[in-house]
């Protein structure tokens, strides 16, 4: 089979370091290749190539179906049918999932043949046979749907090469399993697609060939039948990971945070639970299950229509986040990026965003000596990989944001430390630094209560695990007393 494109002696240089050296790849249509690698192994670079938006070194090779390109501009690549889905989807909001997916047809137009969008849109859903409303504005829909339009955009402009760079990123184990079946329908239509994700199993399941990058290099290219998890794991970071059940805790606490019969018309019913000191506690469960609106409740986000929540043996009622933050209960929510964290923002103001009140001065004034111990502290504690706590947020790794995200929280001492989905878009090797950082809160007393929809990052991370289902604790397992398959069958139902 001839490729569709093939890449050669591509190198990229920014300000005398290399992001790239001397990388050959070449993808074939009809095939689903994954690009493997930590955060900032070249992956994006090398994407941004593909797609024009970067030229390599000079010397370099590319070519699409056999024509030889001295130059790949951002033109000649959608021109060639190449498309790229970042992470941010780059999506009109305000705008119909039917003038999303058929703006770019008309755009150069005067006058906009609405009718003619909505044919193009709904023979393009049609084709992947997916279900969409051609009239619901995309800041409508949940992040599963919004993959579907950003692909079937794609597709209207006559993709033949399709980029996801982290498409599962925000999706619950079930969203990722009708996105894998879309993009199963792309390979079938001869279609290209580049896959970028950190979730491994992922990687194994959807993809026929995998080249593994590493600190700009390219380490070699697989079939995916000849490497499995753990040999995946090892080639992208140098090392090898072990997995096993946490133990007991040696000496349980008091008990921390205690919830009984907690209701929310429509979100969840009758929640009864407790967490101790010192123990990590997982919820987890299929989309709709109800866990990040628990959450939410416990956080003070949003009030209970009925039952009690008690801290330290007191009651507690909550108005606001507020009242939780000054009860001692911290919450790293999910979206980082939109809610976690002030990407703009410097990550010393991230930080102490949470303690801005104790650290002012009889004047009023923000004591700058307490707040640079405290950033200090925070960044040594979590391994905070960084040149200057002035730097955005927006610059740092997926891993090291995470570690802000939750530094921001340990800041006010917490009793209780609420993570959901803690480990969203970050790599194997900053995954497992961030569990070791959760069972070192936890051995200093912290109760975690850790919601995930990752079944082998409850079982494998937690002392006790609860599974949600439509809004409702049907089980309470004990890792060390069942299997990892064993939970998923409860999970899954």
């Amino acid at each position: 089979m001839k490729p569709f494109i093939s890449l050669g002696k591509i190198s990229k240089t920014f300000y005398g370091v290399k992001a790239l050296d001397n990388i050959a790849l070449t993808l074939f249509p009809g095939e689903v290749h994954c690009l493997a690698g930590q955060n900032g192994c070249g992956k994006s670079t090398l994407i941004k190539i593909i797609s024009g938006v970067y030229k390599p070194d000079p010397g370099f090779e590319i070519a699409i179906e056999g024509k030889r390109y001295s130059h790949l501009s951002p033109i000649d690549s959608v021109k060639a049918g190449i498309q790229v889905i970042y992470q941010d989807l780059s999506l009109f909001p305000n705008l119909t999932v039917a003038e999303n997916i058929g703006i770019h047809q008309h755009h150069h137009n005067l006058l906009v043949n609405k009718r003619e969008i909505r044919r193009i849109a709904a023979l393009t859903i049609k084709s992947i046979d997916a279900q969409l409303d051609l009239d619901a504005t995309v800041e409508s829909l949940p992040i599963a749907q919004r993959q579907i339009v950003a692909i079937c955009r794609a597709l209207a402009q006559e993709a033949r090469l399709i980029i996801m760079d982290e498409p599962t990123a925000s999706l619950t184990m079930q969203e990722v399993k009708g996105l894998l079946r879309v993009i199963g329908d792309l390979k079938k239509r001869n279609i290209c697609v580049v896959f970028v994700s950190h979730r491994l199993d992922e990687v194994m399941e959807i993809s026929d060939r995998i080249s593994v990058l590493k600190n700009g290099t390219l380490i070699g290219t697989y079939p995916a039948s000849d490497i499995n998890n753990k040999k995946l794991a090892f080639l992208m970071t140098g090392k090898a990971f072990s997995y096993a059940v946490l133990p007991p805790v040696e000496k349980i606490g008091e008990v921390a945070l205690s919830v009984k019969n907690l209701t929310k018309h429509q979100q969840y019913h009758d929640i009864t639970f407790q967490i101790h000191q010192g123990e990590i506690l997982a919820i987890t469960g299929l989309l709709g299950a109800g866990r990040t609106e628990l959450c939410l409740s416990l956080f003070g986000l949003t009030r209970p229509d009925s039952g009690e929540m008690m801290l330290e043996n007191k009651v507690v009622h909550f108005a606001s986040n507020r009242d939780a933050v000054k009860a001692g209960i911290g919450y790293v929510s999910e979206d980082r990026m939109s809610t976690g964290l002030v990407m703009d923002q410097s990550i010393n103001d991230n930080i102490i965003s949470t303690v801005l009140q104790r650290l002012k001065t009889p004047f009023r004034l923000l004591d700058t000596s307490k707040s640079d111990r405290i950033v200090a502290d925070l960044v040594e504690q979590l391994s905070i990989k960084i040149s200057s706590v002035t730097l955005p947020v927006n610059t740092l790794s997926g891993g090291n944001a995470q570690r802000v995200a939750i530094a921001k929280w340990l800041a006010i001492n917490p009793k209780v430390l609420i993570l959901d989905s803690p480990t969203v878009g970050v790599d194997i090797a900053n995954k497992a630094g961030i569990y070791q950082i959760i069972s070192a809160l936890s051995r200093k007393g912290i109760a975690v209560l850790m919601v995930t929809d990752e079944i082998d990052e409850a079982f494998f991370n937690s002392h006790r695990i609860l599974v949600m289902r439509k809004g409702e604790i049907i089980a309470e397992i004990l890792p060390e007393h069942t299997t990892e398959a064993a939970l998923a069958e409860v999970v899954n139902g």
